[in-house]
């Protein structure tokens, strides 16, 4: 099993079918399926939430939306028919349709200053905005997927280390079961070891409950209310060296709410531009032909009508427009900084976890190891008491379930330093030999 899956590059490498580093089959397959699966792992979380997800599904809509709005705005004004008949059913001479004229008129609306094209290149550059926020939710999807998984996977070695303590504590249950039936403690001894026992066991039914929701968060992703899948598949325990922040920081340009805002500020231009070009008065052509009843003559109309931009010249729509496109410098200003302050505390927790982990990896788990196998040995020859034992497995599971804990924090800070860059850590790492069921820490 290779590292976390790289979740800003993973659809491209999905649609193109290459093998991708994270929680991947050995083969680099990915099987949707709509059957209950034994396991699964990141690759098919993800390839299941591209296909099925409902917030990915309406901004896709939302693509076609302005695609339409864009062939709208390319089409031509219609033009209009009129037809009108004067002079008839009036009094004396003007009685029936015998004086009466009858006009058939066509007219249409000529746009002027370059309405038509600005129009249209202000809705393409909207579908391109389009594209970008849903890149943009498409990487918080798989962000949140990924976290998601990682919770599972963490949920997963919890329930085997609470059940790993169930059975610990009831074997040490049986030994001082003996140690009283032999009399060498007193029968309150047992009855604490009883109730302690108890406690975990309760302590074992939560961690699975809240393995099952972690679960249930999970595919939801991909519209399914209850999970059908059995468990999660991923390696948990790798953890590689930590780039410098320097070199991550330059990739904060290929963040695609910072590159979404040179298509934003062009559409802000291409809108004033639009707005710049209502200043422009249309012309309406009309032509036609009118009838003479009373000689029984025709003859042919034509006309021409402009509005005068005496008043209404589109100053406010201008204007705002032109503050609307130096607002767009400063928001993208206010973007950058948001952009890299979020990166750099996802930076510093991704920093403190790798060390969390290195540090309880290799001082705290082995030290409340050794000290809790002496303790337990011990007691069983009279060395130690009862609260000596119940705290050497308190300091030692306490530190396996942070151990767990600081695991999660650095998959998790991996995935949002990824997504906040868009690309790979390019951290290399050893495939893992182990059973990635049944890892332990």
């Amino acid at each position: 099993m290779k590292r976390l899956l790289t979740v800003a590059t993973f659809s491209f490498l999905f649609l193109m079918g290459l093998p991708h580093a994270g929680f991947t089959e050995t083969d680099g397959s990915v099987k949707i399926t709509k059957d209950f699966l034994p396991t699964l792992t990141l690759r098919e979380a993800i390839a299941k939430t591209l296909l099925h997800n409902p917030e990915l599904a309406a901004f896709s809509l939302e693509k076609r939306v302005r695609e339409a709005r864009t062939l709208q705005s390319g089409l031509l004004p219609n033009p209009s028919l009129e037809i009108s008949v004067e002079d008839l059913a009036g009094s004396g001479n003007f009685n029936g349709f015998g004086r009466s004229e009858t006009t058939i008129q066509l007219g249409q609306l000529i746009e002027l200053g370059g309405k038509r094209s600005a129009r249209v290149q202000m809705s393409r550059l909207s579908e391109k905005l389009a594209d970008w926020d849903y890149e943009t939710k498409r990487m918080d999807v798989l962000t949140n997927v990924s976290k998601t998984f990682i919770d599972v996977l963490q949920f997963q070695q919890k329930v085997l280390l609470a059940r790993d303590l169930v059975k610990l504590w009831t074997q040490f249950l049986n030994a001082v079961s003996e140690r009283v039936a032999a009399g060498k403690v007193a029968a309150i001894e047992k009855t604490k070891a009883e109730v302690f026992h108890s406690k975990i066991q309760i302590d074992l039914k939560r961690t699975e409950l809240e393995l099952e929701n972690a679960r249930r968060n999970l595919s939801a992703f991909w519209g399914e209310p209850r999970p059908r899948f059995k468990s999660a598949t991923g390696d948990l325990l790798t953890v590689s060296p930590v780039p410098s922040s320097e070199t991550m920081i330059e990739r904060l340009s290929n963040n695609p709410n910072l590159k979404r805002w040179a298509t934003e500020r062009a559409q802000r231009q291409a809108t004033l531009d639009f707005e710049l070009s209502q200043r422009v008065p249309d012309v309406t052509v009309r032509g036609g032909y009118r009838r003479f009843e009373e000689t029984d003559d025709h003859a042919f109309t034509f006309g021409i009508s402009v509005p005068l931009q005496l008043f209404d010249r589109n100053q406010g729509a201008i204007a705002e427009a032109r503050n609307q496109l130096d607002k767009s410098r400063e928001e993208r200003r206010a973007a950058e900084l948001q952009i890299k302050t979020t990166f750099l505390r996802a930076y510093n927790v991704l920093v403190f976890s790798h060390t969390l982990v290195t540090h309880i990896k290799t001082r705290l788990l082995p030290g409340a190891q050794k000290a809790f196998d002496a303790v337990n040995e011990g007691y069983r020859f009279g060395k130690f008491n009862f609260l000596d034992v119940l705290d050497s497995q308190k300091t030692l599971f306490q530190a396996r379930d942070q151990y767990l804990d600081a695991l999660a924090d650095y998959h998790k800070a991996v995935a949002e330093v990824e997504r906040l860059t868009g690309e790979s850590l390019a951290i290399t790492t050893q495939p893992s030999n182990k059973s990635e069921g049944n890892q332990r820490p």
